[in-house]
């Protein structure tokens, strides 16, 4: 039987995730993509109830009459989780046929990254979670001013072409 405080704990834990997940999200929805702050919020908590939700199940079955009828491995649990990221993720990659690009890749990288901080989050890597989503934040709008900037001298160039 869990106690209220382990309970707080796990709550605690998925606030964070959270949290984290939508300072990611918070970026998506100001660059306008696809999926934002909520999206990237509801993964990253996802992933880090569905670990610990593992881990409790897991403990319950050591310590019961059960023991010798299932094998418990927590990175089934993980897969399941980039599994279904995955789909989710692939739903917001989209062909424009007319400019012959791919969009939403971007987003879908960033949320399937959300989990894997909802994973960390899950298994007290705190810290890390932390540093981990600060990197991403850095490389979604530091590296997103350099390929704007890149696309802007390669249209110049192309412009200049033309003429």
């Amino acid at each position: 039987m869990l106690d209220f405080n382990f309970e707080v704990g796990i709550l605690g834990q998925v606030a964070l995730s959270f949290i984290l997940g939508g300072l990611i999200g918070l970026e998506r929805e100001w660059a306008q993509k696809p999926a934002g702050l909520r999206t990237h919020m509801l993964v990253s908590g996802a992933a880090t109830l569905l670990v610990l939700l593992g881990d409790i199940m897991i403990s319950m079955f050591n310590n019961s009459n059960m023991i010798n009828a299932v094998r418990a491995d927590p990175i089934r649990i993980i897969e399941a989780i980039i599994t279904g990221i995955s789909f989710l993720g692939a739903g917001t990659i989209i062909l424009r046929e007319r400019k012959e690009s791919v969009e939403g890749l971007t987003t879908a990288a960033s949320i399937l990254f959300a989990s894997a901080i909802g994973i960390c989050v899950a298994l007290q890597k705190f810290y890390l979670s932390v540093a981990l989503t600060v990197l991403v934040l850095l490389i979604l709008t530091v590296l997103g001013y350099i390929e704007r900037w890149i696309q802007q001298v390669k249209d110049n160039w192309t412009d200049h072409q033309e003429e």
